[in-house]
């Protein structure tokens, strides 16, 4: 239904998910649009999308289709849907994203919200260290970086995920209304020709 007419080569799949043809704005109404022809009711599909949204602001990055498959399944939610939800972070989102933990999360331990960190505090760096053992470096972005990060992420997730949920559970019933509705007319008229032709038959045959 929604695959593309020409295969897309590696090199425009890669330039399409940091600057998608069609737009950010009709980009979104295309997922929204996906989002609510899938299979689920109103509530299942829009905490879902707001789970995958949820998880996009925490700095676990490389786990957020996990973690909003996990929540979504605990909390009887759309899988599917909260795959949707996790493009709110993408290329252009995490700079704002990441940048916002961690100025809240140093507001939150009392810090400087301004404070920078040293220069290699980042998380090639963390991982670098974790590969080599260098543990000092390693506990040392931990609680530089990470630690303000993740708990920033506690409060602000559960934000969005409120300011995500309550509106697209609303657009989401809004919208299956008005498509059982044309499904319903559209029954109505093929059995209203239906009844017609019979009608037309049985005079002829008269």
């Amino acid at each position: 239904m929604f695959r593309r007419r020409k295969k897309a080569t590696r090199i425009s799949q890669l330039s399409e998910f940091f600057w998608p043809t069609a737009g950010f704005r009709r980009s979104s109404k295309y997922v929204g649009y996906r989002l609510a022809r899938l299979k689920g009711s109103p509530y299942s599909l829009a905490a879902g999308f707001a789970f995958g949204a949820a998880v996009s602001f925490t700095p676990l990055l490389g786990f957020h289709f996990i973690l909003a498959a996990l929540f979504a399944w605990i909390f009887r939610a759309s899988i599917l849907a909260s795959a949707l939800g996790t493009a709110v972070g993408n290329p252009w989102t995490f700079p704002f994203i990441w940048t916002m933990l961690y100025k809240v999360g140093r507001w939150m331990l009392g810090d400087d919200p301004h404070h920078k960190a040293f220069p290699d505090a980042s998380l090639t760096t963390f991982f670098e260290g974790l590969w080599a053992g260098n543990w000092n470096n390693v506990s040392h972005i931990f609680f530089e970086v990470i630690h303000p990060m993740l708990l920033a992420s506690l409060p602000i997730s559960i934000i969005v995920w409120i300011i995500f949920f309550y509106p697209l559970r609303a657009l989401i019933r809004r919208f299956q209304e008005k498509r059982a509705q044309l499904i319903l007319k559209a029954k109505e008229r093929k059995s209203n020709r239906r009844f017609k032709r019979g009608k037309k038959i049985g005079v002829i045959e008269k």
